[in-house]
């Protein structure tokens, strides 16, 4: 697939498959997924009992399968998907398996280009992450919340790394968990451990720890920070200095810590989802003024209106906006840009997205079990049976709309300019 100038921006629309209704001879199809480009759809199908492959557009995969789950496109085009072969499971990409089989592989993961895939691997009740198939050299009775580096170089997880009687309370208190980086497991053990996050060159790891029963930090390289606070989420590193940020609670209020001092004063009732922009001078956060009242953060002042819930912020490419979905009661969804609502209330709407250029947003939105594509908050000319979430071209001036309508799959190329 690519870089998306190389995509097909003509626009337009061409239907790429003309039926999405079972092939003939299939017992049954399964959701539909489409690659980023828009060129291809794949659903599980079953082609025999007991025997199941995937569809790509009009044809299928050769080889078939026990059982199959988890379909997803890499960012490079590559079609994956988690297979089931002799009671066995391994990662397939584009009908092939890759690495040996083994007793169960899950949550499937890409670098930015493509080229590495990774996924959690177990084998004898033991854990490890493989990449492309190769695991750790050294597995563990648990491994979870793994991560991998965006060049695919690195990766790291969150492993038990000392066995536990049933109900040694005692022996949890002096920590058992650390975090592992490339198979190589931290000195310093914690009782819990979060969210390991790299930093931009992939040379450092930073997590959410807890250091006693009661308290909580965060943890650089295998070391705690001196202070210790009621609580923290996920830590981001900053892109250029170096340094640590992450949410922290103290006496009951959040505020936001940098290498263990506080940098944001604790004053609000919640503060998650942060994140720099990608030159540093921003720091955005979903945060909550008072009790139910929800808004974005940018540099520890607020936006002026707040929302019963708030979440899915997403910073522009330039740092200087940033949307949000937010709703009440899990119902009457909105999108949230620069602390203005768009015009109207959905069932269902899903993460804004931005052109490189940071002028433009776009997202999906869902309701009455329609579909629709939103540019800057106006709607597309018609709506759609299902979509997925839209795409710019890199100038910033095209949208890629990919979706069912009447039982065919169309790739839309759309002026920016005509919404």
């Amino acid at each position: 697939m690519g870089l998306k100038s190389n995509w097909d921006w003509e626009v337009g629309q061409k239907t790429v498959v003309e039926s999405l209704s079972p092939m003939q001879g299939h017992g049954w199809q399964e959701e539909p997924y489409v690659s980023d480009d828009g060129e291809t759809l794949a659903a599980i199908v079953q082609v025999d009992e007991g025997e199941f492959s995937i569809r790509t557009n009009d044809t299928v995969w050769e080889n078939t399968f026990e059982k199959i789950w988890f379909p997803r496109f890499s960012p490079d085009g590559r079609l994956t998907a988690l297979c089931q072969q002799d009671m066995e499971w391994a990662l397939a990409v584009d009908g092939e398996l890759v690495g040996e089989t083994t007793d169960y592989v899950w949550q499937t993961k890409f670098s930015k280009d493509g080229s590495v895939i990774a996924t959690m691997y177990k084998s004898m009740e033991q854990y490890a992450v493989a990449i492309n198939g190769e695991p750790w050299e050294e597995l563990y009775e648990n491994v979870n919340q793994y991560t991998i580096t965006s060049d695919g170089a690195h990766s790291a997880g969150v492993a038990q790394v000392v066995s536990l009687d049933q109900a040694d309370v005692e022996g949890f208190k002096k920590g058992v968990y650390s975090v592992v980086v490339d198979g190589k497991t931290w000195e310093e053990k914690f009782l819990n451990v979060w969210t390991p996050t790299f930093d931009a060159e992939g040379k450092r790891v930073a997590a959410q720890v807890r250091t006693s029963p009661y308290d909580y930090t965060i943890a650089v390289d295998g070391k705690p920070w001196s202070t210790v606070y009621n609580q923290v989420w996920e830590p981001v590193f900053h892109p250029t200095d170096g340094s640590v940020a992450a949410p922290a609670r103290q006496a009951g209020k959040w505020g936001v810590a940098k290498d263990g001092q506080m940098l944001w004063e604790p004053r609000y009732l919640q503060c998650l989802e942060l994140q720099y922009s990608a030159d540093g001078s921003k720091l955005w956060a979903v945060v909550a003024t008072s009790y139910g009242q929800f808004t974005a953060c940018c540099n520890n002042a607020p936006w002026g209106e707040t929302w019963d819930v708030a979440y899915d912020l997403v910073v522009s490419p330039d740092g200087k906006r940033a949307g949000l979905l937010v709703n009440k009661d899990n119902a009457d969804f909105r999108i949230v840009i620069d602390g203005t609502a768009w015009q109207g209330v959905y069932d269902m709407a899903w993460p804004v997205v931005f052109s490189d250029d940071s002028k433009n947003v776009a997202a999906m939105v869902e309701k009455g079990g329609r579909y629709k594509i939103l540019v800057n908050g106006k709607p597309f000319e018609r709506d759609f049976d299902h979509a997925w979430p839209p795409i710019f071209s890199e100038d910033g001036t095209k949208i890629l709309i990919r979706a069912i309508e009447n039982n065919s799959y169309v790739r839309i190329v759309a002026d920016v300019a005509q919404f």
